[in-house]
Parts: structure tokens; C-alpha cells; sequence
């Protein structure tokens, strides 16, 4: 068993490695750590979501702070998606707990899917400035609105372990948000999202032994982003969002496909 879990955690150092290596590169790939959890490695659904998570509230912090740093954040736009988003993602996990395995799933790979495919629609808009609205929308002004908004990203990211980011940029950037605010922001917002997340998946976990999973998918998660960000400036980011977006398709579409045969 200490081997199966060694091996276990070494694959889980990889991943994360990886993942966190492009997370840092591009801002995106979070999601696709349930994904292998899930559809290559075998794990249990709730294991898999509570050290998705985990990664996510780490590198959330990580690149929260260096947002922040760089004056890339609306600390009161953030504050009231995190107000919505703590009772959201709470409900994300209990809806996820109800409901079956299978159509757990098939939540995630659809949407996983749905990411790839918005990633791919958004290649020719890699451009900063063609993001950039003059405008600011009104919703942005009126607080019940913005709860709302975080309430329901973050219901629909515990649930089907997305990262916040991939939902919550597109959307603020569509409302005139500068896209470097709108990624600050939804980097803090996204480990508000991983604070329930985390505590009501690993409530749920089916494996015995979680310590090793733990620490090693935090050094993976740490290096990489480190590393990542590192090697920010020195790569195409608009071809590495596209390969990410044609992994992501390929493999939900595969893992779908394997459900129902």
C-alpha cells in the first residue's frame, strides 16, 4: 500500500508541477487538475476536488498577492463576489455530495469541455487591448448584482471543480473590467472559493491516507507557479493557451466518450 501510495504521490507531484507551471505562465489550467485526478488516475471524485482545491486556494494566494503588488486590483469589486461567493461555493459542495458519482462526472467533463472550447473561441483576442472596454458596465456599480454574480460562479466552481478564473475573467473583462484587474480579482475571489471547498470535499474523502497526497501536490503546486511565472515573459502565451485549450477539448471529450460505453 506505501508503494501504491508513493507512486500515487509522485504522479501527483508531476501534475501539479505541470499544471502549476502553466497556471503561472497563462492564468489558466487550473481545471484541468480534477480532470486527471478524476479520469486518469481513477480518484475518487470528492479526493480529487478537495487537493484541486487546495492547489487553487495556493496558487490563488500566490497570484492574488503579485496582482496586488502590481496595482492590478479592485479590492472593493472583490470584496463583494467574495461576499457571495463563500455561501455559493458551500452550496456548490452540497449539491456535488447529493448527487451521484457518475453525474458528477459528467458535470466536470462537460464543463472542462466548455472551457477548452471558450479558450479556443478567445485565440484571436489574446491581445491585452482588444479586451479592454472603454466602458464600464452599471452592473459593476450595484453591489446585490456582484453578490449574485460571485454566488452563482462559485456554486458552479465547487461544484464541478473549475477553477473561479476560467468563469469569472471572460465575464468581468465582458463588463469593461481591465483584463489584468479582472484576473487579480478573480485570483483572490477563486481561494474564497476554495475555502468551503476544501474543508466540505475532504469531509467527504473516501481514501485513507491523504497526508503525502497533500504535500506533494503543495511542492508541485508551489514550484510550478514559481517556475511559471518565472518563464512568463520568455514564451508565447497566446500558443500556449491554445495548446491547453486543445488538451482540455481532446481529454473531456475522451473521458466523456469512456463514461458511456
Amino acid at each position: 500500500m506505501m508503494v501504491t501510495i508513493l507512486v500515487l504521490s509522485g504522479i501527483v507531484l508531476c501534475l501539479n508541477l505541470i499544471i502549476g507551471i502553466l497556471l503561472g505562465m497563462t492564468g489558466i489550467s487550473g481545471f484541468l487538475l480534477p480532470l486527471f485526478y478524476v479520469g486518469v488516475l481513477g480518484m475518487p471524485v470528492h479526493d480529487s476536488l478537495a487537493l484541486s482545491f487546495l492547489s487553487f486556494a495556493i496558487s490563488g494566494i500566490i497570484g492574488a498577492y503579485a496582482y496586488w503588488r502590481s496595482n492590478n486590483m479592485d479590492l472593493k469589486l472583490a470584496f463583494y463576489l467574495n461576499i457571495g461567493s463563500l455561501p455559493g461555493a458551500f452550496l456548490g459542495v452540497q449539491i456535488n455530495v447529493l448527487i451521484s458519482e457518475f453525474f458528477v462526472k459528467v458535470l466536470l467533463y462537460l464543463f472542462i469541455l466548455l472551457a477548452g472550447l471558450s479558450i479556443l473561441k478567445k485565440k484571436s483576442q489574446e491581445n491585452e487591448e482588444s479586451l479592454v472596454h472603454t466602458g464600464r458596465s452599471k452592473f459593476l456599480e450595484n453591489y446585490l448584482i456582484m453578490i449574485l454574480i460571485g454566488f452563482v460562479t462559485a456554486a458552479i466552481c465547487s461544484l464541478t471543480g473549475a477553477g473561479g478564473p476560467i468563469l469569472l475573467v471572460p465575464l468581468l473583462a465582458g463588463m469593461g473590467v481591465n483584463i489584468r484587474i479582472a484576473v487579480g480579482v478573480s485570483l483572490l475571489n477563486s481561494v474564497i472559493i476554495a475555502i468551503p471547498s476544501i474543508f466540505g470535499y475532504f469531509s467527504h474523502a473516501a481514501m485513507g491516507n491523504l497526508t503525502m497526497l497533500i504535500s506533494f501536490s503543495l511542492l508541485g503546486t508551489v514550484i510550478g507557479i514559481i517556475t511559471g511565472s518565472s518563464l512568463a515573459n520568455k514564451v508565447s502565451i497566446r500558443h500556449l493557451r491554445i495548446f491547453i485549450a486543445y488538451v482540455t477539448i481532446l481529454s473531456s471529450v475522451y473521458m466523456l466518450f469512456t463514461l458511456f460505453i
